[in-house]
């Protein structure tokens, strides 16, 4: 039986799908269909020559022929180093006690007195913080120094990002408002400028770091020679926090008290309106110093909390076993 010249046609654009835009495009190119066949009186059956596909009709291709391509992508995280493989064993562990200091702001509260002295202080409790002495050996040893030096007792918790993080340890010579007076015997810390030092990340609650790209201490103070960073935050939960990542050394961990760092992070902070974010947003823009000064008091707590304590915890065996990370 020989079929009409049009069904047979028909028959062969099915077996042999051409881009429609080419067809349309082209009416009378005779390469982008088929002649219409003539009867095979010889009743005898020739191969089908197969169809030419122009370069336009490429973009016809089926999607799973592209997902080649795509999966080159997902080998850029296998760059990133694991965190298995970063030795974290805990060498030393520090501790912390937080308070609330509820006549800081009282008219009669004695000048010049420091935090350490608050007469009605109020607990909020005892923190516990392991260090990565093995991974970070300098920035762990200055924080050591400062907490056994009592250099952090009386330091403000003077910035509070609720649902990410706080910030302590900002450096000056007021010890009546809580900044911190680096002790003698800190050493020069190389590990700031190093990229293995930034490898952690901070994935999840009680994450301690050393504040570089947070720190907000005066510029006449970051400008001394001798001159050595003690600020840190603590992340507060409940969710990571990504974007301190690769500017914040991560050093150690909360590993009792979480239950205090909730605490603080539930205190509640100075929002200002804003009208006034857009006037010192063009107040910074002109150049104007004081805007820097009005930006210090937000995001800070309505109630004092400070570090009534600190020291060091001595253990009979020098290196814990590392926790696990995420």
């Amino acid at each position: 039986m020989v079929l009409p010249s049009s069904n047979l046609r028909a028959t062969s654009s099915m077996a042999y799908p051409v881009s429609l835009s080419s067809l349309h495009h082209h009416p009378n190119n005779h390469h982008a269909c088929f002649p219409p066949s003539k009867a095979n009186h010889d009743n005898t059956h020739k191969p089908m020559e197969s169809p030419k596909i122009s370069r336009r009709s490429l973009i016809f291709l089926p999607v799973p022929s592209l997902l080649y391509t795509s999966s080159s992508f997902a080998l850029d995280d296998a760059n990133i180093p694991s965190t298995s493989t970063i030795d974290t064993t805990i060498t030393d562990r520090i501790f912390m006690d937080f308070s609330v200091c509820p006549s800081y702001f009282r008219s009669d509260r004695t000048l010049g007195a420091e935090l350490a002295t608050c007469p009605d202080s109020e607990p909020l409790g005892r923190v516990i913080f392991g260090l990565y002495g093995r991974l970070l050996p300098l920035t762990t040893a200055n924080f050591k120094t400062a907490c056994t030096s009592a250099a952090y007792r009386g330091t403000l918790v003077h910035k509070l990002l609720q649902g990410q993080f706080f910030v302590a340890g900002r450096q000056g010579p007021r010890r009546d408002r809580g900044e911190v007076q680096p002790p003698m015997g800190l050493v020069r810390n190389a590990e700031s400028i190093d990229p293995k030092a930034f490898q952690l990340r901070h994935a999840r609650p009680g994450t301690l770091s050393l504040c570089l790209g947070q720190n907000d201490d005066d510029d006449d103070v970051k400008l001394n020679p001798n001159y050595h960073n003690v600020e840190f935050l603590v992340t507060t939960g409940p969710g990571p926090c990504p974007e301190l990542d690769g500017q914040n050394i991560v050093f150690g961990t909360v590993l009792e008290g979480m239950d205090v760092i909730t605490s603080i992070a539930t205190i509640p902070t100075y929002k200002p309106a804003e009208r006034i974010r857009f006037f010192n947003d063009f107040a910074q823009l002109i150049g104007d110093e004081r805007a820097q000064t009005a930006r210090a008091l937000w995001d800070r707590p309505l109630k004092t909390v400070y570090i009534s304590d600190c020291g060091e915890l001595k253990v009979t065996k020098p290196s814990l076993s590392p926790p696990s990370l995420p």
